[in-house]
């Protein structure tokens, strides 16, 4: 079982936290007793997930951009966390090539301007940068990176994370080495979960289509990735944010993945979507001429974090698609959302 009682009482910085997994990260540490501080632009979508998690009077919400410095700062000294957890970025591969530019000034220098504001308010303890699977130079091989292989993603989304990755490296070696606070990274794959409204990410077109009485189209049906649910790597977030506040020999640079057997391709995703969704849910292939490059086969090696951590997935794929049909349905039908969080997360944390 999962105990987060670690958490209680704590101030905890979330950057990012209008977002998918920000918004569920915010909820595991509002039931924990956390005292949640957020700072991020407007929810993303409409509808979001922020406003359905009934989050507003159980936190405190600023909305600010993190490219803003002396707003941040700002942030920092009244809210005084002693936690902080880095969720902010621009993170649609798609998108980074309309806008490379907004794109690298987000996950670039949003990490500069969070690496300074812990340097200089001395209340930060913990700090943990998540970052992407994509940041590594991807040959497409058939086994999966390890968090000592080179870094360097190919588009404009997944090279300024592999930036952001080594602006926290430099801030760690740089500032840090007093083991004052204690810094780590986290590099996850695809995540798969309730709530999630965005645009170009395929489970969100899928339910779109499927409310909508549609055809799913599939852009890339036999490209490889590693899903898991969203509550997989929030709990690893957690874990390590905790682990190294309590001993610094735990911060690093972390794969936070699923195992071999959930990295399905596009397609195999769809068909269980279909599967778990009933009601005659179907999907076609609608590959596009002339498409941006998005990597054919990605996969992490997760072996350093359970051997450090013992962690093992707790929700394999068939779990997660189960689960991520089950919310999606809920919303449709005008449920109640916070409720259905809640259960969800209760029934994670208990294994």
């Amino acid at each position: 079982m999962l105990d987060l009682t670690f958490y209680k009482n704590k101030n905890v910085l979330i950057t990012g936290h209008t977002g998918f997994k920000g918004t569920w990260l915010c909820r595991m540490l509002v039931n924990a007793g956390a005292i949640v501080t957020g700072y991020s632009l407007e929810p993303p979508t409409d509808p979001n997930l922020f406003q359905l998690a009934g989050l507003e009077d159980k936190m405190t919400s600023v909305i600010g951009d993190i490219r803003d410095l002396e707003h941040l700062d700002k942030v920092f000294a009244e809210a005084q966390p002693e936690i902080v957890l880095h969720l902010a970025a621009q993170p649609i591969v798609r998108d980074s090539y309309k806008e490379p530019r907004y794109t690298y000034e987000t996950n670039v220098m949003g990490t500069v301007n969070i690496m300074e504001c812990v340097r200089q308010h001395l209340c930060v303890k913990s700090m943990l940068n998540v970052t992407t699977d994509k940041v590594y130079y991807n040959n497409e091989w058939c086994w999966g990176y390890r968090e000592e292989d080179p870094l360097d993603g190919f588009d404009p989304y997944s090279n300024s994370k592999s930036c952001s990755e080594l602006v926290t490296h430099s801030y760690k070696n740089s500032f840090f080495t007093d083991g004052r606070v204690a810094v780590s990274t986290a590099r996850a794959g695809n995540v798969i979960g309730g709530g999630d409204f965005a645009n170009d990410r395929i489970i969100p077109d899928c339910v779109r289509a499927v409310s909508a009485g549609k055809t799913i189209g599939v852009r890339n049906p036999y490209s490889t990735r590693p899903y898991q649910h969203v509550l997989e790597p929030l709990a690893m977030y957690l874990t390590i944010a905790e682990k190294q506040y309590e001993d610094e020999k735990y911060s690093g640079y972390y794969n936070v993945g699923p195992d071999d057997c959930d990295c399905v391709t596009t397609g195999d995703l769809v068909d269980l979507f279909c599967r778990y969704w009933g009601e005659g849910a179907a999907w076609e292939d609608q590959a596009e001429e002339g498409a941006v490059h998005e990597a054919d086969f990605l996969k992490l090696d997760c072996s350093k974090i359970k051997t450090v951590f013992g962690w093992t997935p707790r929700w394999h794929i068939d779990e997660c698609m189960k689960m991520t049909c089950q919310f999606s349905k809920v919303w449709l039908a005008g449920g109640d959302i916070p409720a259905e969080m809640d259960k969800e997360i209760k029934e994670f944390m208990e294994g």
